[in-house]
């Protein structure tokens, strides 16, 4: 993996891995890790974050093995772990509480699929849900936080509302938002590095990185890699084989 010049910068010492959408991709994920494991191998460091940006669930075949891999801790050995809430998490926890428009809401979304990983009849009454998915699956979820800011980055699952400071960004913007967003030249405080808005390649502007490679959709598993005033990006295919590229 070659690394280009980034849009900001980490303190020395520091290295994040930034994991686009997963989607219940779980052997895509379990490969992409396998490829992080590999870079700090080659690239020790001391303080080295992995960080998966939110929509962890829903659409794919494996919503049960993602959150089982990822509730227990860093899979990463020499990393610490963050994961970012998504609008997916989201709309899946207030199903869960008992929400019947969000239960809808999670059906058309792709919670169908969550719920089969599961083992869960997803026409069975939506009151029965919780109680068959794994207390510490729903502690894990409930526990995502909106954002995490580090260097001269920001975290969060979708984007941001230009004219905004970063400390005062409304829940469903961090969760939801495109537009203005994406189009957006605007300063936001940070260089946000974001999923939610798939692309079939990473995208590198001066204010917003973009890693939701669409794996969901038959793409590549994108993981951002960002160290000094530096960025990288490796990825695991549709087949889980993973591949490193350079930013281009």
């Amino acid at each position: 993996m070659e690394l280009a010049p980034a849009p900001a910068s980490l303190p020395p010492g520091r290295r994040i891995y930034a994991v686009g959408d997963i989607h219940g991709c779980a052997r895509q994920l379990a490969s992409l890790h396998a490829l992080i494991r590999a870079d700090l191998v080659r690239r020790p460091i001391g303080g080295a974050l992995l960080l998966h940006i939110g929509d962890l669930v829903d659409r794919g075949p494996d919503t049960a093995g993602v959150i089982a891999r990822l509730a227990g801790g860093s899979p990463v050995a020499g990393t610490e772990m963050i994961n970012i809430l998504g609008n997916h998490e989201s709309t899946m926890l207030e199903a869960l509480s008992g929400d019947k428009a969000a239960a809808t809401d999670w059906l058309f979304g792709g919670g169908r699929a969550a719920l089969e990983s599961y083992g869960i009849d997803p026409e069975s009454p939506p009151e029965q849900w919780a109680e068959r998915i794994p207390v510490s699956h729903r502690g894990f979820l409930r526990g995502l936080p909106l954002m995490y800011r580090e260097g001269g980055y920001a975290f969060v699952h979708a984007g941001v509302r230009p004219g905004i400071p970063l400390a005062e960004q409304c829940c469903d913007d961090l969760l939801r938002s495109r537009q203005p967003f994406l189009y957006s030249e605007a300063d936001f405080g940070a260089v946000i590095v974001h999923g939610h808005t798939p692309v079939t390649a990473p995208v590198v502007r001066h204010n917003r990185i973009a890693i939701d490679t669409g794996a969901v959709f038959g793409g590549k598993l994108t993981c951002l890699v960002l160290e000094a005033d530096r960025l990288g990006f490796l990825q695991a295919d549709p087949v889980d084989a993973p591949v490193a590229v350079a930013h281009r």
